[in-house]
């Protein structure tokens, strides 16, 4: 069977209105009643002036993850799509409103319709990816003629100071500060909310553009590296994780073992070099010219990184001018799962585009290095 997978609409959906750094802990709530020693370093790395929380003034919810999600998806319709056309919905998230039901079954729940095929990906920052591949093998199959495909996270309610109540309390006592480890600080000031949603189907747009998947490629070096960034659990020196169902009760909150931490030496030191040289092999077995592409559109969870990759890239000999990058995480936010769609709705919505461009999307995923890259044509 010969077919092809067009993306013919992408919408996002950002909750409520953007937060301003000065912001932050006025909504979170501050740990131990302290301002955070490392915020002031940390925004200055990452270089994010606005994101948006699912939360009002006071920290309270305003939209579950499966709300925002829906919200992306409703986005897509129109007197020629909708619901009741809907045959596949694959969604992606770090941060599900539960353990079960599954983050899909939630969104289709929300969705109503039809009895529809769904497909729940779970992970970090590359889960988007994999529901967007999902979808693309499924109308590439002939298994399905559209897909719906979602990347989504609710960070936020992770984030807040009264869930490290209990630890702070406990470290004031050791050390006579109360302050929360880097590791689990650090990330308070790099994640926030918002849900990204494509469309694709097997024929592209009769007017306006489309954008052909040429390949999605994933690989994973959970083989050969530790954890980095983890939930649920806690890791001990030796870099073994304990999930929360092997600890006691009492430690899940003294310990905050459901906070989002982070392993920041080990994301130094693997996270572009790793990912750099993988897009270098996926290209030259593709015997691909890095010099055709248009647009690189790279999942930046900080701007720190952005010379870095610059430079792996220049090592290696596939240099791609930062004057060809796309990025968005300034004003929208690091959103894990979903930033691959916002960054690529908003280039898509932006009249940049031209039939034939290329666009390479890459997209690292800390947790234990799994990276995603996509190439795009646009027609």
């Amino acid at each position: 069977m010969n077919r092809s997978v067009y993306i013919t609409k992408l919408a996002s959906f950002l909750p409520n209105e953007p937060i301003s750094n000065d912001q932050m802990e006025s909504i979170l709530g501050l740990i131990n009643e302290q301002p955070s020693k490392a915020k002031p370093l940390i925004l200055r790395n990452n270089q994010i002036k606005t994101r948006y929380y699912a939360l009002d003034s006071a920290g309270r919810t305003t939209h579950t993850n499966a709300a925002l999600t829906k919200e992306a998806i409703t986005k897509l319709f129109d007197n020629d799509f909708g619901v009741a056309e809907m045959e596949v919905l694959s969604c992606g998230t770090t941060s599900p409103d539960q353990l079960l039901p599954a983050h899909a079954a939630m969104v289709h729940g929300d969705l109503g319709g039809k009895a529809t095929e769904i497909n729940s990906t779970t992970g970090a920052c590359s889960a988007g990816i994999q529901a967007l591949k999902f979808g693309y093998l499924s109308i590439l199959a002939g298994q399905s003629d559209n897909a719906v495909c979602t990347g989504s996270e609710r960070f936020s309610k992770w984030m807040l100071a009264r869930f490290f109540k209990e630890e702070a309390s406990i470290v004031a006592k050791l050390e006579g500060n109360g302050i929360i480890a880097f590791e689990k600080d650090f990330l308070r000031f790099m994640l926030s909310d918002g849900a990204g949603a494509a469309l694709l189907q097997t024929k592209p747009n009769p007017s306006g553009l489309s954008l052909k998947i040429d390949w999605i490629e994933q690989r994973s070096f959970a083989h050969e590296l530790p954890t980095c960034m983890y939930a649920g659990a806690t890791k001990d020196e030796s870099g073994t994780l304990t999930g929360w169902s092997d600890l006691d009760q009492q430690d899940w909150s003294s310990q905050s073992v459901f906070a989002i931490k982070q392993d920041t030496k080990l994301l130094g030191d693997f996270i572009v070099k790793k990912g750099m040289e993988l897009l270098k092999g996926i290209l030259e077995a593709k015997k691909f010219n890095i010099e055709d592409i248009t647009y690189f559109l790279p999942h930046l969870s900080s701007q720190y990184f952005g010379p870095r990759i610059e430079k792996e890239l220049a090592n290696l000999g596939i240099a791609i001018p930062v004057s060809k990058w796309f990025t968005n995480l300034s004003w929208v936010g690091n959103v894990g799962a979903a930033s691959p769609y916002l960054m690529l709705e908003e280039l898509f919505h932006s009249g940049k585009l031209k039939p034939g461009d290329k666009l390479l999307m890459g997209i690292p995923e800390s947790a234990r290095f799994n990276y995603a890259y996509v190439m795009l044509t646009v027609v």
